[in-house]
């Protein structure tokens, strides 16, 4: 059994991505620029957006930031995102999700320019996706197959099965596992909470991709031997083991799973630290212009 580790492969992207940073200043261009827009004061949300800015900075980017009370209406949020899209100082534009229930969130995301959308959601990215076409991946889906690439895992015919539908990883990932691209061209499942026979179907994965929001879900008994298991899945668990009291946890349960397993990822150090390092990613695609 190997782990992946996604610490390891961040690093490695943050370097790449900080010398391409430091060509495009050397060259007489300017920094990309990633905007991020946050309503409310949700602590988990807080911490993800600090994380991104701190990355940012680590790689050469700008940040632009702007931060909106939980009363702001979608009015307020829909004109920045219009000032953001004519802003040409501002490469990609994310805001942050969840919003207040005030605010919609799918007209939030058709809102912004699909050239800024570094979080490929955007409709328009995520046709262009299913197409096969140059498009902005969702970050955690193409964090995944960064990680599937890096670790050279083959992927061509083997049966891959998806644990969840979401639009953020179950659905993006199960399409970018199927096209015509390495990693990918495997038979793809998604399983969800109507699918029968869930156990015997997890175990004729070679590749199981788990998405489900459910800690510890998945047991040995779901996990073919030798297969790859891509735990997506993070929890903060009640633990005696530590001294805050909790453990982070995956839809996995890791110590059952990983002798089973070719490969796995564990968490915390798995898929986590390739969400923000893809987004950054394709920020500094935006900036190049290499999509449209």
């Amino acid at each position: 059994m190997e782990l992946i580790d996604g610490k390891k492969i961040n690093a490695a992207m943050r370097l790449e991505i900080a010398e391409e940073v430091r060509k495009m200043v050397a060259e007489g261009k300017k920094r990309p620029n990633l905007a991020v827009i946050m309503v409310g004061d949700d602590g988990a949300s807080a911490t993800y957006v600090a994380s991104k800015v701190k990355t940012c900075h680590e790689v050469g980017f700008e940040s632009t930031d702007y931060q909106y009370p939980a009363t702001a209406t979608e009015a307020e949020i829909l004109a920045k995102i219009e000032d953001i899209n004519q802003n040409p100082e501002i490469d990609g534009l994310i805001v942050q999700l969840p919003l207040p229930t005030h605010i919609s969130e799918s007209k939030v995301i058709e809102a912004i320019d699909h050239r800024k959308d570094v979080d490929g959601f955007h409709p328009i990215n995520t046709g262009r996706m299913a197409m096969g076409l140059p498009s902005y991946l969702p970050a955690t889906p193409a964090g995944i197959i960064e990680l599937l690439r890096r670790y050279n895992i083959e992927t061509g015919g083997k049966n891959c099965v998806v644990l969840g539908r979401s639009n953020i990883v179950g659905t993006p990932i199960s399409l970018l596992m199927s096209r015509k691209a390495n990693p990918g061209n495997a038979t793809v499942t998604i399983c969800h909470s109507r699918t029968k026979n869930l156990k015997e179907v997890c175990a004729s994965a070679d590749i199981l991709i788990v998405a489900i929001g459910q800690p510890e879900f998945v047991t040995a008994d779901m996990v073919k031997p030798g297969a790859v298991v891509i735990d997506v899945g993070i929890h903060r668990m009640p633990s005696a083991e530590t001294k805050s009291g909790f453990k982070l946890k995956g839809d996995v349960n890791f110590d059952e799973v990983a002798p089973k397993c070719s490969y796995i990822t564990p968490v915390p150090g798995g898929v986590g630290p390739m969400t923000i390092i893809s987004l950054l990613q394709n920020t500094l695609l935006a900036a190049q212009q290499k999509i449209y």
